[in-house]
């Protein structure tokens, strides 16, 4: 079987996305009862970290463990990488010592130039420009409470990051309608509008006003202000996105039974408050638990499990 790789959310089809959705609503039953499911017995999964981490370790650690496989912890820093080995050499020798490969890095093309020199499947677990894993466990998640997300309004409220570019990808790949709320020099150019209105039947828009983003919305997504390798920008972006928080008075403007998504960690009293973050329209933790189960579900789809 030919390798496949999944390094942005739009690497997977819509039909390819149907499909895992289903088998992530099986995989997480079987969980729930206690239902013992091995394909990948004997396999192995390497993990390298470049990035700090802990749902993103957690959810594959654990998956592969319950999936009847081994997971190896890697950190750049313990490792060659972090002496600078060329990431091509290290492709083709971790390639032949494991089954498949989850990357946590800063540019995307670091992974990109990994994946070409891996023959194994390679999973993107974060990088700056995408987050598709989180945002398969955040569609889910919705689809798991809301049903179908086609014809829906999404609110993105905050900086356009990794999280926000990935969360586009899907909602338009499933027919959905995305409103990006966003200062003016955070959020998504002219171009990648158009690159991510042409992914499938939804559409992006970007706005100016937090309020404008929610209003209608039937879920609400925000992220922390500052990510990694921004730290140098804390302050200055604190003070910019100071009228962006999510808040009850914000999230009062979405439609009824609207969810509040976040993908960890959060800092309240910044990008949200307290109230929204723990309070009933709060999905922040059924999301966190959902990445165990749609990282299963990658994992097995990567391996050639049908």
């Amino acid at each position: 079987m030919a390798i496949k790789h999944y390094l942005q959310f739009a690497d997977f089809s819509l039909n390819e996305y149907e499909y895992l959705i289903e088998r992530t609503k099986i995989i997480k039953r079987k969980f729930k009862n206690y239902e013992p499911y091995h394909p990948l017995l004997d396999r192995t999964l390497v993990m390298v970290f470049e990035k700090n981490s802990t749902r993103t370790r957690l959810s594959f650690e654990a998956g592969m463990h319950q999936l009847g496989g081994a997971a190896i912890y890697l950190n750049t820093r313990d490792s060659q990488l972090g002496r600078g080995e060329p990431v091509e050499d290290a492709a083709q020798v971790m390639s032949r010592m494991c089954d498949i490969i989850m990357i946590r890095t800063f540019g995307q093309e670091i992974i990109e130039r990994f994946a070409a020199n891996s023959r194994v499947p390679v999973i993107n677990g974060l990088t700056n420009e995408h987050h598709p894993c989180q945002v398969f466990a955040d569609v889910f998640t919705y689809i798991e409470h809301r049903g179908s997300i086609a014809g829906k309004t999404v609110a993105w409220v905050g900086d356009y990051n990794n999280v926000c570019r990935s969360l586009c990808e899907a909602v338009v790949m499933l027919g959905g309608d995305v409103m990006v709320g966003a200062p003016l020099g955070y959020h998504p150019s002219d171009v990648e509008l158009a690159r991510l209105n042409s992914l499938g039947a939804g559409s992006v828009r970007h706005v100016v006003s937090a309020s404008e983003a929610v209003s209608g919305a039937i879920a609400v997504h925000t992220d922390t202000w500052t990510s990694m390798g921004q730290e140098a920008e804390k302050a200055e972006r604190v003070r910019l996105f100071a009228d962006w928080s999510v808040d009850e008075s914000l999230m009062a403007l979405a439609a009824p039974g609207a969810g509040f998504y976040h993908c960890l960690p959060a800092y309240r009293g910044l990008e949200v408050s307290a109230g929204v973050i723990d309070g009933p329209q709060s999905h922040v933790v059924r999301q966190a638990h959902n990445r165990m189960h749609t990282a299963r579900a990658v994992l097995a789809f990567l391996m050639g499990v049908r």
